[in-house]
């Protein structure tokens, strides 16, 4: 019980600071006006933007969810978030400079500029759905599971584990919609910021102690649970999946591009992030960094399955893995830290979505239909309310997740499913080339959601061989499938009259700097590089095999070493022979005055 209390109490003191340095930061702003609120007055700097990027995307979902799959199964799941670097690149060179040239607040006045209206309120209505019924319920469900499963709540208190879980609901519920409803982005970034240092640094330490105790039971230490895993289970370390996995290695070339392009460029509450950047230059170094911060997911995330599966088999569901193995192995003085970092996590996903939502909410549906004429002050404090009725309807819809018999993040990731795709698809269409018209955008919405939901539900009741055939394909190439056949809708019912160009020349009014990031090609090389060593690594190639090729290992790691010096000394002298210039420039400046 002294141990319980110790925990109890570091983590309430520390959540409480993150809580109290959040709102000194944020007391100086101005959050009564709509850009204050809803876009940080435009000051977020690269690092708030990568760390509340990466903590939104860092939740317990994504904890408990991919510790889970690779406890089950293997670490095919990784791929969710290590091939999402790709796309954080997509979004850094392409669809920000796009986003901020135009000075958008959602995803949806993109889509009236290229489609018109109708299509914006449907996207808009698709966002809200997707957050309200999905985002936000699983985000809670993960983190009260990742609770109870720490704590052993159920056998403390004496109740079901199901009374348990809705208790931890409703209080994580609460508190995160504090952060969201009244701080505005700019708490929503910081307190993201200073909860992801120490998230990602617990997160560090649960595979480390993880090994310590796993190599115990084997007479050693860190090295021999290593040893224990690598002898015993290598392709648990195989990242290349079979079509029995989670997530098949096809997939990561078909319907996987089209989410992570989604998620990363297109959905509103991470692009959010961006669209408050100060300029052009941070918000791509924040985007690339965050990019960076994914490369260690297969250590946060995906390894503690790996590990747990050697440490604690048997477990009565593969999502218990990651929160057992935490409450297993990470000595007690820390748990309280780690628990409340791990309720950042929570909170990050769970405002980021509440915020997202009203902001959509307020500027896509209820200024331009139910009150044009409202002003700054009064969205703002009307956009509270609503923020506030979303987080209770998220809090009693929450509990019903209980049922599910899938895995979570599969149950997450398939869910998205009905309004991922055709999002980007209207996005890349409408933003790269000349087709697409309202009437083209209307039937592939249409058609997606069709569809998607007869491959969902209703497929299965048609006694035939085609139903049949589409409902063994793995859902993330359903993606790729209705993306296809949306584009093909799209181009033929465009005619010559209809063809339009998205106008990038169109320009926001505010002197907003546009000058790009200096290093971003550098970056972008690297973390190419590092996905493609960590898919070697990860692989019957590397250490998934009991024939493992140490050489080639070695040879491999010093090839990406020789490259990451080389960028870095490519990087000091490009920076180096900028700064000449710009005395060079001054100098002449003065001289000529």
């Amino acid at each position: 019980m002294n141990h319980l209390f110790f925990t109890l109490l570091t983590f309430v003191l520390f959540t409480a600071l993150v809580g109290i340095v959040s709102s000194k930061l944020v007391t100086k702003d101005d959050q009564t006006t709509s850009k204050g609120y809803f876009l940080a007055g435009n000051g977020l700097s690269g690092i708030f933007i990568a760390g509340s990027m990466m903590l939104t995307n860092l939740s317990a979902e994504n904890l408990v969810g991919l510790s889970g799959q690779s406890y089950g199964f293997n670490m095919s799941g990784m791929a969710w978030e290590s091939t999402a670097v790709v796309a954080t690149i997509v979004m850094a060179f392409l669809f920000l400079p796009i986003y901020l040239k135009k000075g958008y607040t959602t995803l949806p006045e993109f889509m009236e500029d290229r489609y018109g209206t109708w299509v914006r309120r449907a996207v808009s209505l698709l966002f809200l759905i997707g957050y309200l019924v999905v985002g936000i319920p699983v985000t809670l469900y993960a983190g009260a599971i990742g609770f109870n499963q720490i704590f052993n709540l159920p056998e403390i208190f004496g109740i079901s584990s199901q009374m348990s879980l809705t208790i931890i609901i409703v209080l994580v519920g609460i508190v995160g919609a504090a952060y969201a409803v009244f701080g505005g982005l700019k708490a929503v970034a910081v307190s993201d910021t200073i909860n992801g240092i120490l998230l990602v640094v617990g997160g560090v330490l649960i595979p480390v102690f993880g090994f310590i105790v796993l190599g115990q039971t084997q007479g050693g230490g860190f090295f021999a649970g290593i040893a224990e895993v690598l002898n015993n289970a290598p392709e648990k370390f195989n990242a290349i999946g079979s079509q029995s996995d989670p997530v098949p290695f096809a997939t990561i070339f078909t319907g996987m591009v089209l989410a992570n392009l989604f998620y990363w460029g297109t959905n509103q509450v991470l692009i959010q992030r961006t669209l408050g950047a100060k300029n052009l230059k941070e918000g791509q170094k924040g985007v690339l960094l965050s990019g960076f911060l994914k490369m260690l997911v297969p250590l946060i995330m995906v390894i503690p399955g790996v590990i747990a599966s050697r440490l604690i088999p048997g477990l009565e569901q593969n999502d218990f893995a990651y929160p057992s193995l935490v409450a297993k192995v990470l000595p007690w003085p820390l748990v309280g830290l780690f628990c409340a970092a791990l309720f950042g996590a929570i909170v990050s996903t769970y405002n980021s979505f509440l915020n997202s939502a009203s902001t959509i909410f307020m500027l896509d549906f209820y200024k331009p239909i139910i009150n044009p004429k409202i002003s700054d002050r009064d969205l703002v404090k009307k956009a509270k309310f609503y923020g506030t009725l979303f987080a209770v309807f998220a809090i009693c819809f929450t509990p019903f997740l209980q049922v599910l018999s899938t895995g979570l993040y599969n149950f997450g990731r398939s869910f998205t499913g009905f309004y991922n795709i055709p999002i980007i698809t209207l996005v890349l269409i409408g933003m790269f080339t000349r087709f697409g018209s309202v009437k083209g955008a209307k039937i592939a919405i249409g058609w997606h959601i069709f569809f998607y939901s007869g491959y969902k539900f209703w497929f299965k009741l048609i006694d035939s061989p085609i139903t049949e055939g589409i409902l063994k394909i793995n859902f993330i190439h359903t993606y790729a499938i209705s993306f296809i056949i949306m584009i093909f809708i799209l181009v033929v019912t465009t005619n010559k009259e209809e063809a339009a160009v998205f106008q990038n020349e169109v320009k926001r009014d505010d002197n907003y700097d546009m000058t790009p990031w200096m290093h971003k090609n550098e970056t972008a090389i690297w973390l190419i590089s590092f996905l493609i060593y960590n898919y070697i690594i990860f692989s019957p190639l590397g250490i998934a095999t009991e024939n493992r090729n140490n050489t080639f290992i070695f040879g491999v790691t010093v090839a990406l070493v020789l490259e990451t010096v080389g960028l870095l000394l490519y990087a000091k002298k490009k920076r180096k022979n900028a700064s000449l210039t710009t005395e060079t420039s001054n100098t002449e400046a003065k001289k000529a005055i």
